[in-house]
């Protein structure tokens, strides 16, 4: 019998020291806080979020406002807007390069920005319908010159002169003149002219054979 109570007495746990009390107490009153702290953080976030809800609302009925930009967020709060958003139907983005300094802007659906829109916020610049409307006609206009141009072909270049005002600095206005048509005989009869233009002094057997002929 006294070794049964012994064997029981020794198996029974022995009572905590004052150390371990105090040990457990701390670790109860930070597991109290902590719980604390969540429900806060809880109860911020429906706040938040009642709040993000009732901006939004008025933003839709306000048929003079298309778009809505935020004061900077933190990742939660701007998770929670981009949800209150697409529950109301509307359309939102994040910008801002460091976290702390991202914001949401929202906008209604007939009026969803465009590409050059989203990337002009991407820059931390402004908007600017104007002389985006003006760019863009710029860059219409310069690609129809280019259509146009490619439709043309290659640009043929004229002479700005004919034979006779090419040469009539060197050998006076009539003698060119008189040179300009012997050349067109030339043409005409078939006697072409082997080398550069000259005058000869004298008729040459082709201007020869071109009077016989012509007699």
């Amino acid at each position: 019998m006294a070794d049964l109570l012994g064997s029981i007495l020794s198996s029974m746990e022995k009572p905590p020291s004052l150390g371990d009390q105090e040990t457990r107490r701390k670790a109860r009153e930070q597991a109290a806080r902590l719980k604390k702290l969540q429900e806060q953080e809880k109860q911020q976030k429906v706040e938040f979020r009642k709040r993000m809800e009732k901006e939004v609302s008025d933003f839709i009925q306000d048929s003079g406002q298309i778009k809505k930009k935020f004061q900077p967020m933190n990742k939660i709060e701007r998770s929670i807007l981009h949800d209150v958003v697409e529950v109301a139907g509307l359309t939102s983005f994040s910008f801002g390069e460091d976290d702390e300094c991202r914001y949401v802007m929202i906008f209604k659906k007939e009026f969803a920005p465009s590409d050059e829109e989203l990337d002009s916020y991407r820059r931390g610049e402004e908007w600017d319908p104007q002389k985006a409307e003006e760019k863009r006609r710029l860059k219409e206009l310069a690609q129809r010159q280019e259509e146009e141009a490619a439709r043309q072909g290659p640009v043929v270049v004229s002479p700005a002169s004919d034979y006779k005002d090419k040469y009539s600095h060197l050998i006076g206005k009539g003698a060119a003149k008189d040179a300009a048509h012997m050349l067109q005989a030339n043409k005409t009869y078939g006697c072409g002219l082997l080398g550069p233009p000259t005058l000869p002094s004298a008729p040459s057997a082709c201007g020869q054979q071109e009077g016989h002929t012509l007699h």
